[in-house]
Formats: structure tokens, C-alpha cells, sequence
């Protein structure tokens, strides 16, 4: 007899992790999905894939292609018959996540990214781990942290530095 697994697996026609996704792919909930695509396109440079409209002109699903990522997004919806209700930063007032961006030039992607609208949260800096790094908020809430990483430091050196940047951080001598 055969288990769920082995039958799915018979039934599967297709790979179970569709091209051009991973295992981990990030899905974000925005006020104004069809705005956004636009910006990012603008501020990252990203490329429009797929989007589904769904009921009162609302996207219910879209992706665009950053580099060799793909992001998932979707405006905000009703529950429509499941528990819970996502909401975009904006309308739930706060973020509890970030995305994250590796990039080959980091300098050129945050102007870019602020010349498009991005609010500078954290401004570019060498940081203790080896990344030239830095933050900014796009107009529809979202934090994204870029970087570009220019040395690798033994697990010994980073937490050597880490004291350093911690102990500068709060007032106190290195």
C-alpha cells in the first residue's frame, strides 16, 4: 500500500519548486500592490512576472523579479472565509520584517533607491561584519536592508569588532 507521499508524488506532474523560486520566498501584503510594482521597477529595478486581479481592482497575487530573486506581493483582502487578515505596514502601523538585497554595487542601488522615493532609515556604512550596508523605507512601508559584501572576517574578528561597534554605539571607549 502506498503512503500519501508516494502518492503524491505519483500524482506530481510538475517540480515541486516551480522555476525561478526557492525553498524560501518572500511574500509581502501592500496598500497599493499595482503602485508598487511600478515603484520597484523604479527603485530596484525590478522586472513584472505574473499578477492576478481579483475582485474591486485589487491584485490577490503578483510577483516581480529582482536580480535573481523573485518576490511575491499582494494587496490587502478581506478574510474571505480564512482566519486572520494580512495587513501592509501602513494600515497595520508597524513592520515586522525586512527584506533583504545583495547586491553588486550597493552605493548605486540606495541612490537609486532614494531617488525613486525611499526614505533612508540607516545610511550606508562599513560594517563590522564585512558588508558595506545600509536601510531604507519605501513609500508603502516596507524596510529593505542592501548590501554589498567586500571581506570575509573569521567568526573570532566579527565578534572582536562587534564589541567595538557595540561599545562605540553606546558612548563607551573601544
Amino acid at each position: 500500500m502506498a503512503t500519501k507521499a508516494q502518492a503524491g508524488k505519483a500524482k506530481r506532474r510538475a517540480k515541486a519548486v516551480p522555476d525561478g523560486f526557492q525553498t524560501v520566498n518572500a511574500h509581502i501584503v501592500l496598500d497599493e500592490c499595482a503602485k508598487a510594482i511600478e515603484f520597484y521597477k523604479k527603485a530596484f529595478g525590478a522586472r513584472a512576472g505574473l499578477v492576478m486581479p481579483g475582485p474591486g481592482g485589487k491584485i490577490v497575487h503578483a510577483e516581480v523579479q529582482i536580480g535573481a530573486s523573485r518576490l511575491m506581493m499582494s494587496d490587502e483582502m478581506p478574510p474571505m472565509g480564512l482566519p486572520g487578515v494580512y495587513k501592509s505596514p501602513k494600515t497595520a502601523g508597524l513592520n515586522t520584517a525586512a527584506l533583504f538585497l545583495y547586491v553588486d554595487d550597493v552605493d548605486a542601488w540606495f541612490d537609486r533607491a532614494v531617488k525613486a522615493g525611499c526614505t533612508v532609515r540607516s545610511p550606508l556604512t562599513d560594517m563590522f561584519w564585512g558588508d558595506r550596508f545600509g536601510q531604507v523605507i519605501d513609500p508603502f512601508g516596507h524596510t529593505w536592508g542592501m548590501a554589498t559584501h567586500f571581506e570575509d572576517v573569521s567568526e573570532a574578528d566579527m565578534k572582536r569588532r562587534q564589541q567595538a561597534f557595540f561599545a562605540r554605539m553606546s558612548g563607551g571607549a573601544e
